[in-house]
């Protein structure tokens, strides 16, 4: 058996998160538990299962990643895109992964505390 990483936190459960920036860090911890692949394709249909599970069960968690939502306009500006991108989010961050020769869920997480940074930590930015 493998011993736990020393100042590793461990896995929580969804059921202790409390939105979907925390359910985020979590994937962060340990993307190939979580997205197939590493695909952000993947990611990004995981994501808008928890908005509409949210919405189903009536829990009132913004969420910023729809395809033509808060981070996908930060995004267009932050990438210099002429015009919002009808293939979404997911697909303009593995582009640009490519281009650069950097891992997409990398490139995804580095650019996510960018756009968490400019708006003011983990929260929803409409919360603001």
């Amino acid at each position: 058996m493998t011993e736990p990483v020393v100042g590793r936190p461990g896995p929580r459960r969804p059921r202790e998160l409390n939105d979907v920036h925390e359910f985020l860090d979590e994937v962060r911890l340990r993307p190939g538990m979580w997205v197939r692949r590493s695909s952000l394709q993947h990611l990004d249909s995981m994501l808008i299962g928890y908005a509409v599970a949210s919405e189903i069960h009536d829990i009132d968690d913004r969420f910023d990643f729809w395809n033509d939502g808060p981070f996908s306009q930060w995004l267009r500006k932050r990438l210099s895109m002429e015009y919002p991108s009808a293939l979404g989010w997911a697909v303009e961050i593995e582009r640009a992964a490519q281009a650069t020769g950097t891992q997409p869920m990398e490139m995804f997480f580095s650019l996510l505390d960018e756009f968490r940074a400019e708006h003011g930590g983990s929260r929803s930015v409409e919360e603001r």
